[in-house]
């Protein structure tokens, strides 16, 4: 267990002139309002804020942030008050407590939108001060090396939480030695018997690895020291979370990984970092395609170095990273490294490349209304991989791997992606779709007259990009919703004698929107009857006398209400439209959700309800006037189909072995494409028949015991 005069000691290493007084008197204080508390575990509590201090002192932070470290949990767990807190310890720690007790509040497993509001809180509270997050990720680095003493379900869900929310902040705060724990954490209890096997695998071979480890490092201190150069040489192997999304990615198992081990070179300036790289191709064969300068052209969180992967010693791979000194600092500690922090001032409001994508979230959690896009938008800017391009004047451009021209139009500025038409790529004409590569020099071809493409939704990869292309669409599609519940209107108030436009100036209509059908203006409310979410009969009956309408609907049934019975009908299929009873459903063939899924739907004229998952990205592409309520129906489950890919080692009797696998959980396979690649694997497409969501999950697990299976998952 950590000790108060560790913390001390360590404090002092880094500022001989920190105030070690006020840590002294949140240790008291939090002692004392901890006191007889106990954790889980049956620890006393007071441990968990010494070892987040502790964490803290790790990243160098300053002595109001280790003092908010002891006093983090004494609002939530305590019967302290702010108050209490702020005249104690004064307006600094007071804000920081009252910022991360907020955070402590927030979680991320709830629908959806109560978890993008949750992700909105966060965010901001970053912006008001960053110390804020990176004492909460103290928090959850040490909740997480002590979660062996809860219950497995609630291990799987603060897991998940971690390795979707938490690990990917780390990341992008550029702390590195946090984002790999949490994330080898998490696996650990969301695949334990993959990270039981990694762990056991490596463990095996951890004698041989260190020789090799320390060989390898001769070598290097060898020829370093012959080229004059003074450096400090490490060795060690990747963690084992990196290694798990290795082979699940390139859907390979742990034997043909060869490069688990990582070489880290340190030396004195950017100078020696490149005479280090050419020394090391000289020594070592280099990979094509492995080399990354990270010093040109550094990561959004402002990581620095050069990254190479040479075949070494005995024909091994090992990838081998050099920066300098103040470059590692900044690789390990990341934002907390900064010294505005270490003076505990907030985020500046100028240029600061370190927290561009902070302040871009910012403005997007302001303009994002639907859940869905900010979510969608969070992850996007969270899981960054990126690409850089250039312009045609040799300016830098930064893009999500996968990124296209479109991407790269729409960050020059809007009009341009609405006008964008074509792109040259290194000089010559490219396909829109064409996917950016690093060192690309990119130029946009406009025309006045050309205006985006719903489809562009289907291959843009920045959200600034979706969030652009979407509002253009939204706003065409309403004109002509608008255009189309006007004509619908004339036509069908005409049948009844009424002058439509003569009761759209009367205001008439602008108050049967709000007052009926909570809508702001007659605009809202014509949208919504060209949409097909409103009849133009509702809309009568607020203006007709009962008697009049009910005479008139028996002479003829409007072309409205013809379309709207024809594709009314009992609904075979277990989902529910709220508001609407007996009205055709039919489900997305993009991502064919399953009951227990999270569900949406959307309104299509003449074509019912179209059901999609939450989670499926066509589903962000539509507009959200025309987003209904539906819900799964409890009464009944229908039998829908599923997909299912494993990539397996191709082996004999394996197909038998997956097919049993699949029907001992009972369900059918209606059809199955097998095909192998030149490396002996096969990969296999099965659609089964499921009855829900758990079914399928109970049949991928069948499949992950099948021996040779590497990697099975759903197909959206």
């Amino acid at each position: 267990m950590e000790r108060l005069e560790d913390i001390f000691e360590r404090v002092a290493s880094y500022n001989a002139a920190a105030d070690l007084e006020i840590i002294k008197k949140a240790y008291i204080f939090s002692a004392k309002v901890h006191q007889g508390q106990v954790r889980v575990s049956g620890e006393p509590y007071l441990n968990h804020p010494i070892e987040v201090a502790s964490i803290l002192t790790h990243l160098k932070l300053d002595p109001l942030t280790i003092a908010t470290g002891l006093l983090h949990d004494t609002i939530e767990d305590t019967h302290t008050t702010l108050d209490k807190i702020n005249e104690v310890f004064g307006n600094e720690v007071a804000d920081l407590v009252d910022g991360v007790t907020k955070i402590s509040k927030i979680t991320f497993d709830s629908k959806e939108e109560r978890q993008a509001e949750n992700f909105r809180k966060m965010i901001i509270a970053m912006s008001k001060d960053i110390r804020i997050i990176l004492i909460k990720l103290a928090d959850r680095l040490h909740n997480m090396r002590t979660l062996e003493a809860l219950p497995s379900d609630k291990q799987i869900k603060i897991a998940r939480e971690t390795l979707d929310i938490y690990a990917p902040l780390a990341n992008r705060l550029g702390i590195g030695w946090i984002k790999s724990e949490l994330e080898d954490l998490s696996f650990k209890y969301l695949i334990s018997d993959k990270y039981k096997d990694l762990d056991e695998r490596l463990t095996k071979k951890k004698a041989e690895r260190e020789r090799y480890i320390q060989e390898v490092k001769d070598i290097l201190e060898k020829r370093i020291k012959e080229h004059g150069l003074d450096a400090e040489v490490t060795g060690r192997p990747k963690h084992l979370y990196s290694i798990y999304k290795k082979m699940e990615s390139q859907g390979i198992d742990f034997e043909h990984i060869y490069d688990i081990i990582a070489f880290r070179i340190i030396v004195g300036s950017v100078k020696e970092c490149y005479e280090t790289l050419g020394m090391i191709h000289s020594l070592w064969k280099p990979i094509p395609g492995r080399f990354k300068d990270f010093i040109a052209i550094p990561k959004p969180n402002m990581y620095q170095s050069l990254h190479t992967t040479v075949i070494g010693p005995h024909g091994d791979r090992i990838e081998i990273q050099i920066r300098t000194h103040e470059m590692h600092k900044v690789a390990e500690d990341g934002i907390a490294s900064h010294w505005r922090y270490k003076e505990g001032k907030s985020i500046p409001e100028k240029d600061d490349k370190r927290f561009a994508w902070l302040r871009q979230l910012l403005e997007w959690q302001k303009e994002l209304k639907d859940p869905a896009e900010f979510m969608e938008t969070v992850k996007i800017d969270l899981f960054p991989d990126e690409v850089f391009v250039f312009t045609p004047k040799g300016d830098v451009k930064e893009f999500p791997r996968g990124a296209t021209p479109i991407d790269f139009a729409y960050n020059i500025h809007t009009d341009v992606g609405h006008r964008c038409t074509a792109a040259k790529v290194n000089g010559k004409i490219v396909p829109l779709r064409y996917v950016l590569r690093n060192g690309d020099v990119v130029d946009i071809i406009t025309s006045s007259n050309h205006n985006p493409s719903k489809d562009w939704l289907n291959f843009v990869k920045t959200s600034s990009a979706k969030a652009k292309i979407r509002q253009w669409v939204k706003t065409e599609e309403r004109e002509k919703s608008i255009e189309l519940g006007k004509e619908i209107c004339e036509k069908e108030f005409k049948r009844h004698e009424l002058d439509f436009n003569k009761v759209l100036k009367s205001g008439e209509l602008e108050n049967i929107a709000k007052k009926e059908f909570n809508m702001q203006g007659e605009l809202n409310l014509l949208a919504g009857i060209g949409y097909g979410k409103i009849s133009v009969h509702q809309v009568l009956a607020k203006i007709l006398p009962p008697e009049k309408l009910k005479i008139e609907q028996e002479k003829e049934l409007s072309r409205f209400q013809k379309v709207l019975q024809r594709i009314r009908k009992p609904s075979r299929e277990a989902v529910i439209v709220k508001g609407i009873d007996n009205i055709m459903v039919r489900f997305a063939k993009c991502c064919n959700p399953l009951h227990g899924d999270k569900i949406i739907g959307f309104v299509s004229r003449g074509r019912g309800v179209a059901i999609h998952a939450v989670a499926c990205e066509n589903a962000l592409n539509i507009d959200a006037e025309r987003k209904i309520d539906v819900e799964w129906d409890k009464e009944i489950k229908t039998s829908r189909p599923a997909k299912i890919t494993v990539v397996c080692n191709d082996s004999k009797g394996l197909l038998v072995a997956m097919s049993s696998a699949i029907t001992s959980k009972e369900a059918n396979i209606s059809s199955a494409d097998i095909r192998t690649t030149p490396d002996k694997k096969a990969i296999c497409t099965f659609e089964v028949q499921v009855n829900d969501l758990d079914h399928l999950k109970s049949i991928i697990k069948s499949l992950q015991k099948v021996k040779n299976v590497i990697k099975v998952e759903r197909v959206m």
